[in-house]
């Protein structure tokens, strides 16, 4: 088994994300918002010309999402990144995101068999 996780850049592609990780086969995909060390430092000195300006206009987000679901093996990593990309384009682009598979030794709480 394996941890696939994604840190999404633009939040608001979020949905579409999700909707290609279940067509790929991902269960149980769970997201958390998350800011990255660039960003919030940006957030913490902004430019005085910008500061609060974002937040007037509800345009204020700083944050990523990041997304995370146990999986049985690599090709279904390979497949929800390849539908990934068809969303976001070459995820070696700037301001995309990453994606990457951990292995996981053991797992509790999931149902059993826990197979696409």
């Amino acid at each position: 088994m394996y941890m696939l996780m994604m840190v999404l850049d633009d939040s608001s592609r979020l949905n579409e994300v999700l909707a290609a990780w279940i067509a790929a086969g991902v269960k149980g995909v769970t997201v958390l918002e998350s800011t990255g060390v660039n960003r919030l430092l940006t957030r913490i000195a902004p430019s005085p010309s910008y500061a609060g300006f974002a937040q007037m206009f509800g345009s204020g987000r700083v944050g990523h999402n990041t997304l995370f679901a146990v999986i049985d093996d690599l090709e279904l990593a390979d497949q929800a990144v390849a539908k990934t990309e068809e969303i976001l384009g070459d995820l070696t682009k700037p301001h995309t995101g990453i994606v990457f598979a951990l292995p996981v030794a053991k797992t509790w709480g999931l149902p059993e068999p826990y197979h696409s």
